[in-house]
């Protein structure tokens, strides 16, 4: 075979067709779920649940728990986000893109570092705090436990650790051989480059900001 492929995809040579086939649909709902949010759409939250749900399937089953408890939450959150996205916040406005608040950025401190300390407790509960990725692995969930929080807040500070995140993640999945994620992962990066900008303008241009 083509040694190019074999070496973006051989690591499926071991997986289930099904399996291979679901990581495929999770990644391109992922897609669909980060373009909505990069165009301030409700549908970024029901396109999300779909995607998430299917990837804590596979990654439980793959025993990445790391993996696993980020689509959980976003899984969660998506729903609380759903929520806060479509409620008004007065006779005809729904809750506007904003920017972080001094009080939400120390809330945002407080998931990062409690994240990292929760991972870490369920790494070494289960024996998985035994690979240099599990480093990576809780940082990753830290930042992107903050990202997913302030996008249900619809703070425009959430694309900055989305890209960051992103980036960590493209080569982090790639080493544990997941390559259709690995390339979702960034895809998302030049998405949430541009989600950001765009928020940006919207945030600029509303009359609803200070």
């Amino acid at each position: 075979m083509n040694p190019i492929f074999d070496f973006l995809f051989g690591q499926y040579s071991g997986y289930a067709t099904l399996d291979i086939a679901l990581e495929i649909v999770a990644v391109c709902f992922g897609f669909l779920s980060v373009w909505y949010s990069k165009q301030n759409h409700i549908w970024v939250f029901p396109t999300g649940i779909i995607s998430t749900s299917i990837f804590v399937y596979l990654l439980l089953k793959w025993s990445l728990l790391g993996d696993m408890l980020i689509n959980a939450y976003y899984f969660i959150m998506s729903i609380y986000g759903w929520y806060i996205w479509t409620r008004k916040v007065d006779a005809t406005h729904v809750t506007p893109i904003t920017r972080t608040t001094r009080a939400e950025m120390k809330y945002s401190v407080i998931i990062f570092i409690a994240t990292l300390i929760f991972v870490y407790i369920v790494y070494r509960s289960f024996d998985k705090w035994n690979h240099w990725t599990s480093y990576l692995d809780t940082l990753t969930t830290a930042i992107f436990f903050v990202g997913m929080w302030l996008m249900a807040k619809r703070k425009i500070e959430n694309w900055i650790y989305w890209i960051i995140g992103d980036i960590i993640s493209v080569p982090l999945y790639f080493y544990k051989g997941l390559t259709f994620t690995s390339l979702q992962y960034l895809i998302f990066t030049f998405i949430a480059l541009f989600g950001y900008y765009a928020w940006k303008k919207l945030l600029d241009n509303s009359p609803q900001t200070v």
